[in-house]
C-alpha cells in the first residue's frame, strides 16, 4: 500500500502526497473552492534542476482523473449493488427549505421506514459514516441512504416535507 501524507493548508485547502515506486514525487492540493492541482515536484535534497509540473483541475476534471485511474472500480462496485434486486442507494442533497434542515437526523424505523439505512452524511471534504440519530443535518450536506425503491422513495419525501406519505415503487427517488 502507498504511504500517503496528508497536510492540511490553512485558508487553502488540503495537500496528499506520496513517493512513487521509482522515486517520483506526487501531490494532489484539494482546495476549498473545489479545484484541486496536480503536482509533481522534487524535495531539497533532488537539487534545483528537478523538474516540476503543476496542473490545475476544476471539479469535474478532477472526478474524470479519478475514474480514468481507478476510481471506475468504485464505481462498478457502487453499480453491482445496485443491481441487488430490491436494494437502492441514493444520495440526498440537503437544501435550505428541506424540512430535515438544521434537525437531527433521527431514527428512519420510528418514522415507518424500517430497513432503510443512511449509509453516511457527506459535508463538504469529509463523510460521517453511520450517523447516530442526534447527528444534526445541515443544508449542502448530502445523505447517502439504502433500502428498499419504496423506502428510499418514501425518506426522501420526508427528508423535504415532513410528512410520511405512501410513495409508489416506481417514483423516482429523488423526485
Amino acid at each position: 500500500m502507498v504511504d500517503v501524507r496528508r497536510v492540511k493548508l490553512p485558508g487553502v485547502g488540503v495537500l496528499h502526497t506520496f513517493v512513487t515506486d521509482d522515486g517520483g514525487k506526487v501531490g494532489v492540493i484539494a482546495h476549498r473552492s473545489g479545484h484541486s492541482d496536480l503536482i509533481t515536484f522534487a524535495d531539497h535534497e533532488d537539487g534545483a534542476d528537478a523538474g516540476k509540473v503543476s496542473l490545475r483541475l476544476n471539479e469535474d476534471e478532477a472526478h474524470t482523473l479519478a475514474e480514468l485511474l481507478g476510481g471506475t472500480q468504485i464505481t462498478e462496485s457502487l453499480s453491482a449493488l445496485d443491481q441487488i434486486p430490491g436494494l437502492s442507494i441514493d444520495w440526498f442533497t440537503v437544501d435550505y427549505e428541506d424540512h430535515i434542515a438544521g434537525q437531527p437526523l433521527g431514527n428512519p424505523a420510528e418514522k415507518g421506514m424500517v430497513g432503510l439505512t443512511v449509509v453516511a452524511v457527506v459535508r463538504g471534504d469529509s463523510a460521517n459514516p453511520a450517523p447516530a440519530a442526534d447527528f444534526r443535518v445541515f443544508p449542502g450536506d448530502t445523505l447517502v441512504v439504502a433500502g428498499s425503491p419504496e423506502k428510499v422513495a418514501k425518506a426522501f419525501a420526508y427528508f423535504r416535507s415532513g410528512a410520511v406519505k405512501k410513495v409508489a415503487v416506481d417514483a423516482p427517488p429523488g423526485g
